[in-house]
């Protein structure tokens, strides 16, 4: 909802619980009223009729409280949007209109002396507050060139002092969360990669008052981009903080404004949450499966994928026998990955081919597919699009459509090479590779791979290069987009060796992402626990792998524990099913259909963090209507210590709750506030608890 003050100077947007409020001074200068707890207009007007801040010597009384700062001026922040011809740097603008648009606000301003106009976009989802800007050159002049235009800038109220949580990581250790006070000054993070990255997610929270999992006031905002940003969170000299966020890594050029274009950034969304970070999450959550995410209401299959199993040394009769225990385990999705296509025995050939090795697949993929689907399972692919080999028939016919500087060494990683999605013959050869091979083959699924960072971004021959940054992402959107249109029956997973390609924008996209190649259950709890602060099980893709975890640190544990590890989102078993014993395919086939009974629960229900990850006892709990499922693992029982009890949350006290599967019946109060008896003990257990509540 919008509301507009008498004087029409006055601007209320309001959600559920919250508000955002903001006021064009007398001085035309748009400045920030509000951000928290829902209020009234009335109480929005009262705001801005307070006398504004004392002037100080070397000080500017803009800095701190300007919904969107500009370099020029009175300003000394870091600036939001910073703009330059060859003559004049910076941006005097002047307010020009208001409207409200699909039951948002845009605000719009002008500079005169640039042809700009500069609009700022409001919208209320829920209590997100979704923000983003857009420019266009209006007149006849010379080019605008945008050094930056990040979405927003987010103006916190004044405390004491305040605290910021972040989630870091790096390739197989992702989505770590880290909270440290907040020191005067800046605190910058963000990606020089060109896609999202594992080293942070875009995502940053505040509080201020020691906030909990289930109290207190929290501050957070997300970007929707996949390509590189930056996230700045200023803690200014008075006490004031400000936090900008958008596209590109610093402020050596963007966007080159022609007279007549337009340019539009991607969305940065803030919610204000006044239940801690566990209400925070489950905002953001109900946010990105009611307006981001496609399709969210559908529960996910439960998956098998080859690589784990295969590696690159796959054939037609090996996955097929792969694809009838999967079958029998009561996977619903079988997924081909790495090495089906071109030359492909390795890491070193074969990127960019996107047809069937003739000799492992000789009459390509359709007839495996057919055999998938007539098992009653689903068929996927693995695919890598924005990637290329030198050994490939494609690279040496088109040795210029990578990512490259002339004259410069051709970096590789991986054995491979970016291609530049920016150029639109690029862009035309992947949607007929990709269109032709969705259109021959029954596929119903699509792992969608980015294994490499952008390092040389250079496009010769092209008068403004730098752009590739942004127009590499715009085309891989546009690609997307296009090819869910052309087949909507289609599913596509984001992954980026792991967690390296995860935001709001390329979930708007996609059904589910790959959070990071570490499939071991224990470290994996850590992973999911960080994830989730931002993101929902409904998009987590999780696997049951081999015991030792070859990959990463030969950690032996249960079956049981991988599997409900696993379970905290989206099921997948990645494992050499070949290699299974009877006894442990018997016992998947249990797992496997225990968490079909709770998929609905667990991928579209309220997610509470019941206790964290710490080396001992930690619980997730969902709860969607009547139903709640308890996930816990013990990682390791010291001394003989009796494994203490878990509280549940986010039920009816007054109400019974009966124990799925047992005739016991529990009041809700009790579990609330005595809590659940795990009966976990020794080492690498785990268990999951059902309840339904009881209606008199």
């Amino acid at each position: 909802m919008t509301e507009v003050g008498g004087d029409g100077r006055v601007w209320l947007l309001s959600g559920p619980t919250s508000s955002y409020a903001m006021m064009l001074t007398e001085r035309a200068e748009l400045v920030h009223l509000h951000w928290g707890p829902r209020i009234a207009l009335a109480d929005a007007e009262a705001l801005a009729a307070e006398p504004g801040p004392a002037d100080w010597p070397f000080e500017s009384r803009l800095d701190g409280r300007e919904e969107y700062p500009v370099e020029g001026g009175p300003r000394f922040v870091r600036p939001a949007l910073s703009v330059r011809t060859p003559q004049v740097r910076g941006t005097e603008w002047q307010f020009a209109s208001a409207a409200q648009e699909d039951g948002g606000l845009a605000l719009g301003f002008t500079d005169a002396l640039h042809g700009l106009r500069i609009t700022l976009r409001y919208a209320m989802r829920g209590d997100v507050v979704e923000r983003s800007a857009e420019l266009v050159h209006e007149g006849t002049g010379p080019a605008v060139e945008v050094l930056r235009a990040d979405s927003a800038a987010w103006t916190l109220p004044e405390r004491e002092a305040w605290r910021l949580t972040q989630l870091h990581g790096r390739w197989a250790a992702e989505s770590r969360v880290e909270q440290v006070p907040l020191a005067y000054g800046e605190h910058v993070i963000g990606s020089r990669r060109g896609h999202t990255g594992h080293q942070y997610l875009p995502w940053v929270a505040l509080d201020a008052e020691g906030a909990g999992e289930e109290q207190g006031e929290v501050y957070s905002c997300a970007l929707a981009w996949s390509g590189a940003w930056r996230i700045a969170v200023q803690k200014l000299p008075g006490g004031l903080v400000q936090i900008t966020g958008g596209t590109g890594h610093d402020a050596s050029g963007q966007v080159l404004l022609e007279p007549g274009r337009t340019w539009r950034t991607p969305v940065f969304a803030g919610l204000w949450s006044g239940g801690g970070f566990g209400g925070a999450s489950r905002a953001w959550h109900a946010y990105q499966r009611a307006y981001v995410i496609p399709d969210a209401d559908r529960v996910r299959p439960v998956l098998f994928n080859s690589w784990e199993a295969t590696g690159f040394d796959i054939s037609a009769p090996q996955q097929l026998e792969l694809a009838r225990r999967a079958a029998e385990t009561g996977v619903e999705l079988f997924v081909v990955d790495d090495a089906w296509f071109g030359a492909r025995v390795n890491d070193r050939a074969g990127l960019g081919d996107w047809t069937p090795n003739p000799e492992r697949f000789p009459g390509g993929l359709k007839p495996l597919a057919d055999e998938v689907h007539a098992l009653g399972m689903q068929f996927g692919i693995w695919v890598e699009p924005e990637m290329v080999n030198p050994d490939s028939d494609l690279y040496r016919a088109h040795p210029d459509w990578v990512q490259h500087h002339s004259g410069r060494t051709r970096t590789e990683f991986r054995n491979q090479l970016v291609l530049n999605l920016a150029r639109e013959d690029v862009q035309a050869y992947l949607w007929e590779q990709l269109h032709g091979l969705l259109s021959a083959v029954p596929v119903d699924y699509v792992k969608w791979d980015f294994n490499r960072c952008f390092t040389d971004a250079g496009w010769p021959d092209e008068p403004y290069p730098q752009k590739l940054w942004n127009e590499h992402v715009h085309a891989f959107y546009r690609l997307l987009d296009r090819l869910r249109a052309a087949h909507p029956s289609v599913a596509f997973e984001s992954c980026s060796g792991g967690g390296g390609r995860i935001d709001l924008g390329v979930l708007s996209r996609t059904d589910q992402v790959w959070i990071s190649d570490n499939t071991d259950p224990l470290d994996r709890l850590d992973i999911q626990h960080g994830f989730t602060h931002i993101h929902p099980a409904r998009v987590m893709a999780a696997w049951v792998t081999d015991s030792p975890n070859v990959q990463l640190n030969d950690r032996v544990s249960s079956l049981r524990f991988r599997f409900v590890s696993a379970m905290a989102g989206v099921l997948g078993v990645g494992g050499d099913l070949a290699a299974w014993s009877p006894q442990e395919l018997d016992e998947a086939r249990v797992w496997v259909s225990l968490y079909k009974d709770i998929r609905d629960t667990v991928q579209l229900g309220d997610l509470y963090r019941l206790l964290p990850p710490r080396g001992g006892l930690s619980a997730v709990q969902y709860v969607r209507g009547d139903e709640v499922v308890v996930l816990g693992w013990l990682q390791a029982q010291r001394y003989g210590k009796p494994v203490p009890r878990v509280r549940l949350r986010g039920l009816d006290a007054d109400a019974s709750y009966a124990r799925v599967g047992t005739d016991e019946v529990q009041r809700g109060a009790v579990l609330l506030h005595h809590g659940l008896r795990t009966g976990l003990k020794g080492d690498f257990d785990a268990g999951v608890y059902r309840f339904r509540r009881v209606r008199p």
